[in-house]
């Protein structure tokens, strides 16, 4: 039976958007790029929400063949290869996008390793999938959908990158009620203001 992981984030003050949608306050530095790229390296599905899909297709399939078109590379070229990685491995992976909006149309160029679930279906085939994987199950941002999963007893463990920058407003991190955490894990890196925190549900 797979984990069911989701790796995220926030703010200080506790937001994974600031104001107006504003993901860009947050500070995805390389320990940020870097250990996406742990998670993603261990993983065997892509479990994401509409919105975080649409994003993520519009931009890494661009950024596998050529990294120094991310701003990220272009600020730091020593990230370039994280960069082209990550991309790869995101053309690549299987993913479950939980929408009952999107349709096999919206889906290129990811169409071949996508599969659209309906919302209603959302808990029933995330079940099914832990049952039957072996490897991580990963949700990247994804708040709405990582929530209801938190509330339905399905996430196994949590991973909150936690930023020094406090945005003030946006959208926070939790929506609803938050089960038992134990800490298995932090972790901090020298030229890097962010700390990793890994729970695990209880």
């Amino acid at each position: 039976m797979s984990k069911l992981i989701v790796s995220n984030i926030m703010s200080l003050d506790g937001y994974v958007e600031g104001p107006g949608g504003n993901m860009m306050v947050l500070p995805m530095d390389g320990f940020f790029d870097s250990y996406n790229l742990e998670r993603l390296r261990t993983a065997g599905t892509l479990l994401l929400g509409a919105t975080t899909y649409t994003g993520l297709k519009g931009y890494w399939p661009q950024v596998a063949q050529d990294p120094t078109v991310s701003p990220a590379v272009a600020a730091d070229p020593t990230v370039a290869e994280i960069h082209r990685e990550t991309g790869t491995r995101n053309n690549q992976i299987a993913k479950i996008v939980i929408s009952d909006s999107l349709t096999d149309d919206d889906t290129a160029p990811w169409t071949d390793t996508t599969t659209i679930v309906a919302r209603a279906e959302a808990h029933s085939a995330v079940t099914a999938l832990k049952e039957q994987a072996v490897d991580d199950i990963l949700v990247f941002g994804s708040s709405i959908l990582w929530n209801d999963l938190l509330t339905g007893g399905l996430v196994d463990e949590l991973h909150l990158m936690v930023g020094s920058a406090a945005v003030g407003g946006g959208k926070p991190a939790f929506t609803g009620p938050v089960p038992s955490m134990k800490l298995l894990e932090s972790r901090s890196e020298k030229n890097s203001e962010n700390i990793l925190l890994r729970y695990g549900l209880s």
